[in-house]
């Protein structure tokens, strides 16, 4: 059974505001990992939740790089007339359903659906078109968790384990840029644009271990849990059907490729507490192996190999991110038994190294938790954020074993610019 009811109050608010508010995260993260639902001292619990948000990411001053024409034996520029800014940022919607479970006195478990992973950037037609018209990723995770407790002085500690599947897909839209046909001098007489894709998708498997320590009592958590990486090997196609036949091997054609990617893994520890009645203070922090990303080469089914920088890569997608730090703090209040909120403040370091627009981010963020009974919970939550300036070079970094570069197909900067969220969520426990 459950904690005693001289308990249970304290507890469901720590839980209920231990993630308090949407975020916008590095690398590809979406709604990332969360357990927060083993916790729930009800016996059985059922929670859903939907995030929107809305980046306002703008670049300017972009430049094309016409020496990068991957089917061109000369530089050839793409269209002045094209714009030199663009929306980088795309609205998105991330959701995540859970069921949790009480083992008797012994420990929970929970299985929770989620979408960690994600990417929405359609900046269309302008002058960085050779590196991106538009990119979209989306993730499904099928999560099992468990924890076994043990009394341990004032309170219980737990051992925490579990697997998950994990679906990977997108797909990215590109410019290429061909001479039709080259005079004598090299010179090309004409030009003929087109837009390649690269669809993706595969699949992989992960698990994740932790402990936790709990004293009811001052609602007190504390907890550190690893998720591991997640390869996956990827398949799809490169369609350049836009492109007239011969240019080069693949040129006219849809190309069946393959590909393969590791998904981060990552260490998070959080901490929440009572500090005086009614009033809870939490903090995390959160270390995400987006390093291990740089290219993710595609190459033709059947290449013996595939390495970006060499000519068995069709195509990259050239990411080169760093780690990932993410730091959130706040305090939570119960202003009587119906009622509570908490606000919060997240930074998270960028992730964009040579090319991106992912710098720094800093969310402030407000929850407000009614509860009209002892069985139900309505949450909403919204987040103001601040996404610092930066910019991408045109010179991008080296990739594969022949000294090539990556990455190198645009160049643009950026100012400081807004992101808004907005979650809502309903939880049953009985």
């Amino acid at each position: 059974m459950a904690k005693t009811a001289i308990f249970r109050g304290a507890v469901c608010f720590a839980v209920s505001i231990a993630a308090v508010t949407p975020s916008l995260a590095g690398g590809l993260e979406r709604g990332g990992y969360n357990i927060d639902l083993l916790f729930d001292p009800s016996d059985y619990v059922l929670d859903s939740s939907a995030t929107f948000v809305a980046p306002q990411r703008k670049v300017e001053n972009a430049r094309d790089n016409p020496n990068k024409s991957p089917t061109s034996p000369v530089p050839i520029p793409l269209p002045s007339s094209w714009s030199t800014t663009a929306d980088d940022g795309e609205n998105y919607w991330t959701t995540r359903v859970g069921a949790k479970a009480a083992i008797g006195d012994f420990g929970d478990c929970m299985f929770d659906y989620s979408q960690p992973w994600g990417a929405d950037l359609n900046p269309g037609i302008w002058q960085g078109s050779s590196y991106n018209i538009e990119t979209k990723v989306k993730s499904h995770n099928y999560a099992t968790t468990c924890r076994v407790k043990f009394d341990l002085g004032k309170g219980d500690f737990s051992i925490i384990g579990g697997g998950f599947y994990q679906e990977l897909s997108g797909y990215k839209y590109r410019q290429v840029v061909s001479p039709i046909a080259l005079a004598a001098n090299g010179i090309p007489t004409s030009i003929y644009n087109g837009i390649g894709k690269l669809d993706m998708e595969g699949d992989g498997w992960g698990w994740r271990a932790g402990v936790a320590y709990e004293i009811p009592e001052i609602a007190f958590r504390t907890s550190l849990v690893y998720n591991s990486a997640v390869d996956v090997d990827l398949t799809g196609n490169v369609n350049l059907t836009n492109l007239p036949i011969g240019l080069n091997p693949i040129s006219g054609r849809i190309t069946p490729v393959y590909g393969s990617v590791s998904m981060p893994d990552s260490i998070e520890w959080k901490v929440q507490s009572g500090i005086a009645p009614g009033w809870l203070a939490f903090g995390s922090v959160k270390w995400t192996d987006w390093s291990q990303i740089q290219t993710i080469p595609f190459c033709a089914i059947g290449s013996p190999t595939c390495v970006a920088g060499t000519p068995s890569a069709i195509n990259t997608l050239d990411l080169f991110y760093r780690d990932g730090w993410t730091i959130s703090g706040g305090i939570g209040h119960k202003f009587n038994e119906q009622w509570s909120g908490a606000v919060s403040l997240t930074w998270d370091r960028g992730t964009s190294t040579v090319i991106g627009t992912q710098t720094d981010t800093w969310m402030l963020g407000t929850q407000l938790v009614y509860s009209p009974n002892k069985n139900v919970e309505f949450k909403i939550a919204g987040a103001l954020g601040l996404l610092t300036s930066g910019g991408s070079s045109i010179g991008g970094a080296p990739c594969g074993p022949l000294g090539a570069r990556c990455g190198d197909e645009a160049g643009y900067s950026f100012g400081n610019d807004l992101v808004a969220a907005i979650s809502t969520g309903v939880k049953v426990k009985f």
